[in-house]
């Protein structure tokens, strides 16, 4: 009972982090600037993400524009679109074996061993996709405070970290949680099944001793 809930919150969770690692990935607010210009007060946010940047003044109207090539992309940003999209696909994945390896399911159904196998294979998958996701969010926000204290750097150049890495952490946090639980429920399954199977089945002494005596009282009944 209480493994099947902890499977369902499992499920939840990384849910919750795969929908988090798809929004990321096209979200354009990974790097964000908003400056105001000293003669004529324009507010302008730039908005950088992995397929796009986007410009908005004024709160008025905002233009997007995907990118020409992979080039124009910084050294962080062309890294990241790889990595984000491996880790949507591990998260998807992920996501598809652990419902195969639910109790309720009926896929496997007859063997608890493989049962015990896919949700292994799923927490892994978990805390892989996890971390692939954590590598590319941590980089480019490193990249982002470490230009924003550089003075070499001119001032409309630098960012501020977007909405984006705010969500890759939960998200990264969530499929990581998600393949702990998972891990520690094959883990627990393992423990439960080799305790049943090594539970002794011969009656004690004492109790031979009576079941003997019953034996050959009755035996004894039946020649009178």
């Amino acid at each position: 009972m209480v493994g099947g809930a902890l499977q369902i919150v499992g499920l939840l969770v990384g849910g919750i982090g795969m929908i988090g690692t798809f929004a990321v990935t096209g979200m354009p607010q990974w790097r964000v600037s908003a400056f105001i210009e000293s003669n004529i007060i324009v507010f302008e946010t730039i908005w950088e993400g992995l397929w796009m940047h986007c410009i908005r003044q004024a709160n008025i109207r905002m233009q997007c524009k995907v990118y020409d090539s992979v080039l124009a992309l910084s050294l962080d940003l062309q890294a990241s679109r790889g990595l984000m999209c491996a880790g949507s696909v591990l998260s998807f994945l992920a996501f598809l074996v652990a419902v195969i390896g639910m109790k309720g399911t009926w896929c496997l159904q007859s063997s608890w061993r493989a049962k015990s196998c896919v949700t292994l294979t799923a927490g892994l998958l978990f805390l892989l996709s996890g971390a692939i996701v954590l590598v590319p969010v941590c980089w480019v926000a490193n990249t982002i405070i470490s230009d924003f204290y550089n003075p070499m750097v001119n001032v409309a150049q630098k960012r501020e970290l977007g909405e984006a890495l705010y969500i890759g952490w939960v998200a990264a946090f969530c499929l990581t949680a998600a393949g702990a639980i998972f891990c520690c429920l094959c883990r627990c399954c393992e423990k439960t099944r080799s305790y049943e199977y090594s539970t002794p089945t011969h009656y004690p002494p004492h109790s031979q001793h009576l079941h003997r005596s019953t034996e050959s009282s009755y035996s004894k009944s039946q020649y009178v």
